[in-house]
């Protein structure tokens, strides 16, 4: 044991959003599916041991193993307790033993990331697609259920049944993944638990942090692993790993030092990491190959066209209106329709912009949808329709979900209270729209 490097209650939390679904997958791939429940129990056991004996003896000298120890010897003591009892209520004939294999034979096909391996496991084509996203954010992504409630436009009571239910049906299957065909099945599902992963730590929806940049961060490295399998390597996965790159390189500049969100005219160019913007491109011009069109491809093409652009006045928005009312083909939302109104806005005036909504008509409830309230209020605002702005962003205030957007909407409710209408460009809508 070394002596306390750091506050031992800041290294657990971040073991518990970087290793938390390591140690899952690692433990469910030795142990199987079926005692996935009390492989996750044993986990959280092993984070909070972990704060108070790193608090009282100081941290280790490498703190993943010792997590992972304590975490694997915690699990077989489970288990253990568990075959007893079931053997003394006459249920337990042909238990199997407790006991990890010495060693593990690994097929040709198989996805040799205990995380990756986890994630296809977890979008089992038997399970609703729900049932696939809220397993995979919880187990390997940690996050909270008031987060994947939030990013799913769901409640948290829904998410509780989706995660019970997905639990229980991974445990009573013995997952199939030997052949390319069973992964390929999985891998739409695979890419869309990816997008959601890297969207969150893009925009994440907490009030105590805008952007999660280990969210990004992990999202780029599932990504990358994902496109190094045989069977991942398509043009569509290329296009999402390029998405993810050309979005991380506005990362700096997505809020100021005051931590108040920017809109894309007001960040700083200069500041953009012109290293991804380089590996986005090429990996955009890489999932060219074939006849495949994706969404991963629209957006990445969007994406492109906004960090490739000399300055906000000089993007080619009309390209980009076009390219979402390709993207709204592929996965039709009103958002798509929103965001394209922004991008005419931009280039025709925002009376255009508007001119492009009619018509356009939000699902019942429309959940999450505050920012239609919010870019339609302020094109209102720089038409000049002053009583028609402040209605909507009103709405949108009352529906943030953060302090920072709601900030942001203030500020444009301030210039109606002024009567200014005209003013700053509208900023393109921030989430993507889920995927469903």
């Amino acid at each position: 044991m070394s002596e306390p490097r750091q506050d031992p209650s800041g290294l657990v939390d971040h073991f518990f959003r970087h290793s938390y679904g390591r140690l899952v997958s690692t433990l469910a791939r030795r142990f199987g599916t079926e005692s996935l429940a009390t492989i996750e129990d044993a986990v959280q056991e092993a984070l909070l041991l972990a704060l108070t004996s790193w608090s009282l003896r100081g941290v280790p000298e490498d703190p993943g193993a010792w997590l992972y120890r304590v975490a694997q010897n915690d699990l077989i003591d489970r288990l253990r307790r568990g075959s007893a009892w079931r053997r003394a209520l006459g249920q337990g004939a042909g238990e199997p033993d407790v006991e990890p294999p010495a060693t593990e034979a690994r097929l040709p096909n198989e996805i040799h990331d205990d995380q990756l391996r986890m994630l296809f496991v977890c979008c089992d084509p038997a399970l609703p697609i729900a049932s696939q996203l809220v397993l995979a954010l919880k187990i390997l992504c940690g996050f909270s259920v008031g987060e994947i409630a939030l990013r799913l436009f769901t409640t948290e009571a829904n998410v509780y049944k989706r995660l019970e239910r997905g639990r229980e049906q991974l445990a009573s299957r013995s997952p199939s993944l030997e052949t390319p065909d069973d992964l390929a099945e999985r891998l739409p599902a695979v890419q869309a638990v990816l997008y959601l992963l890297f969207n969150e730590g893009y925009g994440a929806a907490r009030e105590e942090s805008l952007v999660r940049h280990e969210l990004c961060e992990e999202a780029l490295r599932l990504a990358h692993l994902l496109v190094s399998h045989p069977v991942g390597d398509t043009p569509p996965a290329r296009a999402l790993v390029a998405l993810m790159h050309l979005h991380a390189a506005r990362l700096p500049t997505r809020v100021d030092a005051a931590g108040e969100l920017l809109t894309l005219a007001e960040q700083d160019r200069s500041r953009w990491d012109g290293e991804h913007v380089r590996v986005g491109v090429a990996w955009l011009a890489a999932s060219a190959e074939g006849d495949a069109f994706s969404r991963f491809h629209a957006e990445a093409a969007i994406a492109a066209e906004h960090v490739i652009a000399p300055s906000f006045a000089e993007t080619r928005w009309l390209e980009i209106a076009e390219l979402y009312l390709m993207l709204d083909h592929l996965a039709p939302s009103p958002l798509n329709h929103l965001n394209r109104a922004v991008a005419i806005a931009a280039a025709r005036g925002a009376e255009a912009g508007l001119a492009a909504l009619e018509g356009v008509r939000l699902p019942p409830g429309g959940a999450g949808f505050y920012l239609w309230d919010a870019v339609v209020g302020d094109l209102h605002r720089r038409a000049g329709n002053l009583d028609a702005a402040r209605s909507a962003l009103e709405r949108a205030l009352d529906g943030a979900p953060t302090e920072a957007e709601r900030s942001l909407i203030r500020k444009r409710l301030t210039a109606c209270a002024s009567g200014s209408g005209g003013g700053a460009h509208v900023s393109a809508v921030r989430r993507p729209p889920a995927v469903h």
